[in-house]
């Protein structure tokens, strides 16, 4: 039985799976199932992922004021932190502070990653993607993207 506090695999696997395309960076795109919606969390987000062969999860990118994590269920991938490159596999966990390095998650392999990734919800955040140099800033639903660099002139 499922209720609004608990979710069975067989719910799990009925919610509906969104394909998002992140809007600075065109290869992340994942399939995802709002698990923390789901269960009335308004404070978390949580997530099911599934990234496919040849995608990105996302931007390279660190948050200001909200923490995240990802915990891989099945596959394997890569996980950027920084500098640092590395595989990441089914039982690994990696975990992102708030103005921790910038981060991104790829799957350069032929199978699919699941994984599950989930962060703090604050009302505004201010999320930035050095090498794209952007930065977006949230407040609840809105979205404001601009440069990180802006043009001076002087006067």
């Amino acid at each position: 039985m499922t209720t609004k506090y608990h979710l069975t695999a067989a719910a799990i696997a009925d919610l509906p799976e969104q394909i998002m395309q992140h809007p600075v960076n065109p290869n992340a795109i994942r399939n995802s199932r709002a698990l923390g919606d789901a269960v009335g969390l308004e404070m978390l987000g949580l997530h099911l992922v599934r990234l496919k062969p040849g995608r990105d999860s996302t931007e390279f990118h660190f948050h200001h004021g909200s923490d995240e994590f990802i915990y891989v269920l099945e596959g394997r991938g890569r996980g950027r932190v920084g500098e640092d490159s590395f595989e990441v596999n089914a039982g690994d966990c990696l975990g992102f502070p708030a103005l921790g390095s910038a981060h991104v998650l790829s799957n350069p392999f032929d199978t699919d990653l699941l994984y599950l990734c989930g962060g703090t919800r604050p009302t505004s955040d201010v999320c930035d993607y050095p090498e794209a140099g952007k930065r977006v800033l949230l407040a609840g639903k809105e979205r404001h993207f601009e440069s990180l660099t802006k043009d001076r002139t002087d006067e």
